[in-house]
């Protein structure tokens, strides 16, 4: 991962329209209102005995907050939203709407800005410990419930 590459696949995702319906290509998926695309993507971790995984996880955090810096620089500091309420609600019966559901399944918080009409955001992601970590972005137009 080089920041450089970060930085433009985020500018790409947020200048691309929203689709109707949803659409899911390679590390994108889309639907009416978001894009979460998959900027980055590590190992499986079915051999590990945890040391690689911690080793791993740390360095997804680090990209994160990295580019996380750089984009403060742009829009100012971010919020930092937990998703674990959202998943509680979600798993009481509450839908939510997308992508919200969805990332509060696998992604314990963002890094969230508000850029004009758009939310944009940065997780880490792991829907299960013995598979892979993903570093997230979300372009959003859709309000945190």
């Amino acid at each position: 991962m080089t920041t450089t590459r970060l930085l433009s696949d985020l500018d790409l995702l947020r200048s691309r329209e929203f689709p109707a319906g949803p659409e899911q290509a390679g590390h994108l998926d889309s639907g009416p209102g978001f894009h979460v695309a998959a900027l980055a993507t590590s190992e499986d971790f079915w051999e590990d005995d945890g040391s690689r995984r911690e080793a791993v996880e740390e360095q997804y955090e680090a990209e994160r907050d990295g580019l996380a810096a750089l984009l403060a620089a742009r829009w100012g500091e971010p919020d930092r939203m937990s998703l674990w309420s959202l998943h509680h609600r979600s798993m009481e019966g509450e839908l939510l709407p997308e992508p919200w559901s969805v990332l509060c399944a696998h992604v314990p918080d963002l890094t969230l800005w508000r850029v004009d009409t758009r939310w944009i955001g940065l997780g880490v992601s792991q829907w299960d410990k013995e598979l892979p970590f993903q570093l997230l972005a979300v372009v959003t137009d859709v309000d945190p419930p």
